[in-house]
């Protein structure tokens, strides 16, 4: 089964750019869900649909933990799943170049998709001097 993909985000981040990401791509080829932080939540308050987002993109092969910014509250939150029994693994600097790099290789397992997502988000920063 194909590795899942959970965004972890404030609020406002990561449910755009999901929409962009099915707007791009077209048919989902992972499961992918956004779930938005509210600004003021803590982070015990939201482990709870969080962990019900989580199990609803884990397909058995693990869930990919995308999250918007190192140490804030969402990361938190992500870091608590992780912790939960599902194999995952966490990157932070959620963009849209890291989510359609991992889109366009459903076929890579966890650790391999990891790097990939990484490396999407580092090749989408582009300085264009133009």
């Amino acid at each position: 089964m194909p590795v899942g993909i959970l965004m972890v985000s404030h609020e406002g981040v990561a449910s755009p750019l999901l929409a962009a990401a099915r707007r791009l791509v077209g048919a989902m080829p992972l499961a992918v869900e956004a779930f938005d932080v509210p600004w003021d939540a803590d982070a015990d308050t939201v482990l709870p649909g969080a962990s019900a987002a989580l199990r609803k993109v884990d397909g058995g092969d693990g869930v990919l933990l995308l999250v918007d910014l190192y140490g804030a509250t969402p990361a938190r939150v992500a870091e608590r799943l992780s912790r939960l029994g599902t194999p995952c693994h966490r990157i932070s600097g959620l963009s849209l170049p890291m989510l359609l790099r991992a889109l366009n290789y459903p076929e890579q397992g966890l650790d391999e998709l990891a790097r990939t997502a990484a490396a999407g988000a580092r090749n989408g920063v582009v300085i264009d001097d133009a």
